[in-house]
């Protein structure tokens, strides 16, 4: 029995080695379907999470697809809505009872890389009400949005599409 799993995890081993070297040999999978004829990439991502770590997930996430739209040759336009708890992932004077602060550091770090490659980030200040986050404290990069709802609306009527995040 012990000889059996020990094949197995040594089978597991050699697969998870061998195909992430056999998936950079293949051909780049892109988008090609979905963007034809397509001449902007306006998007708008409403982040309402609870957790940060899923928060960072996402942020990172985006980050990547922000990199797929220029290496597919568009120029992306995208905008962030932070709304709900979310918020509580955004200040500096955020309590380590909210978050493993290795946590809220690399929720930091995305929205410093987001903001760098022109992602517009706005942060609900209804949300930052109800949750009790100091408006002074959100993070650098930043912008404050009256109501993340009415932002939400406002964009998609100026063209951008929205993306589901779950």
């Amino acid at each position: 029995m012990i000889k059996r799993t020990i094949q197995s995890l040594m089978a597991a081993i050699v697969l998870a080695v061998a195909m992430p070297l056999s998936a950079q040999a293949a051909e780049p999978v892109d988008d090609t379907a979905a963007l034809a004829g397509v001449e902007e990439a306006k998007g708008v991502f409403q982040i309402d999470f609870t957790e940060a770590e899923k928060t960072a997930f996402y942020l990172e996430i985006i980050r990547g697809t922000h990199a797929n739209f220029v290496r597919q040759g568009l120029e992306p336009d995208l905008v962030i809505v932070f709304i709900g708890p979310t918020v509580q992932f955004l200040t500096t004077e955020t309590g380590d009872d909210v978050a493993d602060p290795a946590t809220l550091m690399r929720i930091e770090s995305e929205v410093a890389r987001l903001a760098e490659l022109g992602v517009r980030l706005e942060v609900c200040a209804v949300a930052t009400e109800v949750f009790g986050v100091d408006n002074d404290t959100l993070f650098e990069g930043l912008d404050l949005t009256g109501d993340g709802f009415v932002a939400m609306i406002g964009w998609q009527a100026q063209g951008y599409h929205p993306v589901t995040m779950f």
